[in-house]
């Protein structure tokens, strides 16, 4: 589960803060998400497993899946933000949201046992967590407010990259190894027990939540005012239509990759989960570096570096082929280098926007900003589905990479290259 880190801080700017560290609340809210992410890398791995071992689902069933995890972003991130910029009560609405994402993915395991799970189940378990998802993440964008300031936002957004990155190295392995002992649907309880655990922290963060203007402005007039304010700004306009093109694309490979690691190369759940866990030490190196390279070759050179050095690599996938350690390796390269990238892409980029866009748009913009990111991944994965039951797999996955590298196109004529941190303090 990914949260957009930073808004404005309500301390003196003449404070220094403290690291961040060495402030409780901030901790605390850092080990909660810490274990919510690591469950949905469970939940990523074993819920298309579900469907593939236990339901036997063919590829376009699995792209169905794939899409309707990512359809709620697409439907739900406009009215959400801006609902959730008139209201307060951010923190109850990520309890909530947690609670409720834990009770629906426990209906798995329970209608598994009773020899009752269908494909229909997976696919309204899918939406319904995905939609609470959008609740929690656009809350999280201006819950923390007392928690981050503003000099801290690259450092927080890289510490959260950071954890994230641990969750992908150590999930999809213990995912692998949980559907190998306990099967794929009893490896859902893992995740389910991670969002209580979210909860829980959430609810031991007491802080006074930043104050909602009432303007008195109707719902619609609020939705368009964060559409104007992305339209107008070149910085945000530019990379939002480079993620898009990448999520676009990427989420062909991302709905088919599964089925094509089991079917076509034949390897074990097993063995998918240690390539997709040890590769993830890419996302976690490039957590690590990325602050570093945004300083040294500029934030927003850095967004372009990024956005190369994510989809190239995936190129590995198609040429996969021979023995199980052989494709083994490529994909497990490709998925090394491309962590490494989109590290170096997300971190830099989510730091940029939230130096941007100010707190009283926050909510609306990212809602925005999420409708565009986040809506191009379910048509991207069941069109992945589509082509490939339609035209094979491998010949998808080459569309998929050539797709994505398109995306630098939008940086590259915009002021993105220009943009450095030191200019927008």
């Amino acid at each position: 589960m990914s949260v957009a880190i930073g808004i404005e801080h309500a301390r003196p700017r003449e404070e220094a803060p403290q690291p961040l560290t060495r402030q409780p609340l901030f901790v605390r809210f850092w080990i909660g998400q810490t274990i919510s992410v690591f469950g949905d890398q469970i939940s990523a791995l074993a819920i298309p497993l579900t469907a593939v071992l236990v339901l036997h689902a063919s590829a376009l069933e699995v792209g169905i899946l794939t899409s309707l995890t990512w359809l709620p972003h697409l439907l739900f991130s406009l009215p959400a933000g801006v609902w959730i910029d008139r209201r307060a009560h951010r923190r109850v609405n990520m309890i909530v949201a947690d609670l409720l994402r834990a009770a629906t993915l426990a209906t798995i395991p329970v209608a598994w046992w009773l020899g009752a799970l269908t494909m229909w189940q997976l696919l309204a378990v899918a939406f319904c967590v995905g939609a609470l998802t959008v609740l929690l993440d656009l809350s999280g964008a201006s819950f923390i407010v007392a928690l981050v300031h503003r000099s801290q936002y690259v450092d927080a957004t890289s510490k959260f990259s950071a954890t994230r990155s641990l969750s992908y190295i150590g999930g999809p392995t213990t995912a692998g190894f949980l559907v190998q002992a306990f099967t794929a649907p009893v490896a859902i309880v893992a995740d389910a027990f991670s969002f209580l655990v979210s909860a829980l922290a959430l609810n031991g963060i007491s802080v006074r939540e930043p104050e909602v203007e009432r303007s008195g402005s109707s719902a619609r007039t609020d939705l368009k005012e964060g559409f104007r304010y992305l339209a107008h700004q070149p910085v945000l306009r530019a990379g939002v239509a480079c993620t898009s093109t990448i999520n676009f694309f990427s989420f062909f490979i991302f709905a088919i990759f599964v089925l094509y690691a089991s079917r076509t190369l034949g390897l074990s759940s097993g063995a998918i989960g240690l390539i997709l866990g040890a590769a993830s030490f890419g996302a976690l190196a490039g957590a690590l570096i990325a602050p570093r390279v945004g300083r040294r070759i500029g934030i927003g050179r850095a967004v372009v570096v990024g956005s190369v050095l994510f989809p190239a690599p995936m190129a590995l996938f198609p040429l996969a082929h021979g023995s199980h350690w052989l494709s083994g390796s490529l994909l497990l390269a490709g998925e090394f280098l491309a962590s490494v990238g989109v590290m170096i892409f997300d971190v830099n980029q989510n730091s940029l926007m939230l130096m941007l866009i100010p707190h009283e748009v926050r909510s609306r913009v990212v809602g925005v900003s999420r409708f565009f990111n986040y809506g191009t991944r379910p048509f991207g994965a069941l069109l992945g589905g589509v082509l490939g039951a339609a035209i094979g797999l491998r010949p998808t996955l080459w569309i998929a990479v050539a797709g994505c590298l398109l995306g630098v196109l939008f940086l590259l004529v915009s002021p993105m290259p220009r943009m450095r941190e030191e200019d927008l303090a």
